[in-house]
């Protein structure tokens, strides 16, 4: 399995000198707690860091900063981890597992970004799998009530 195939391919970003005003604007409108903060190459978006909704709480709020002035790159985290879109998907959660992060941006091989990967993406993708799991069971059951009476 594919990273590329269980990722989010619609990623909110925010270019790395936007407000934090501005990017609580984003964030309220697309419902999302993070942003992808990206620097634009040759008409690519390259991740540089990652901005949560706790950030700007934590960081920016209770630090009492002006959020017209602080830019985005500046509150963003800089430890920022990746995965390709064809790497290995447990091979993601071991790293998410690892680092204790929920949220892994996803590249190409030019360091694109193309996806993110969220900790609620794959409990969905283990839930279909445990239901799946499930039916599998109760079909067994009943073939096995009609068969053998």
């Amino acid at each position: 399995m594919r990273v590329g195939e269980y990722c989010n391919r619609e990623v909110v970003v925010v270019e790395e000198d936007g407000s934090i005003t501005e990017t609580a604007r984003i964030m309220r409108e697309y419902h999302v707690g993070d942003v992808i903060i990206v620097r634009s190459q040759n008409g690519k978006q390259i991740p540089k860091g990652i901005l949560t909704d706790r950030d700007i709480a934590l960081e920016i709020v209770a630090k009492s900063a002006d959020p017209e002035i602080v830019r985005a790159g500046d509150a963003m985290s800089y430890e920022l981890t990746t995965v390709n879109e064809d790497d290995d998907l447990m091979h993601a959660i071991e790293i998410m597992r690892d680092k204790g992060i929920r949220r892994l941006p996803v590249v190409d091989i030019d360091e694109t970004l193309v996806g993110i990967l969220t900790v609620d993406d794959v409990l969905d993708l283990v839930s279909e799998v445990f239901i799946d799991i499930v039916h599998l069971v109760d079909q067994q059951r009943r073939r096995e009530a009609r068969t053998r009476p």
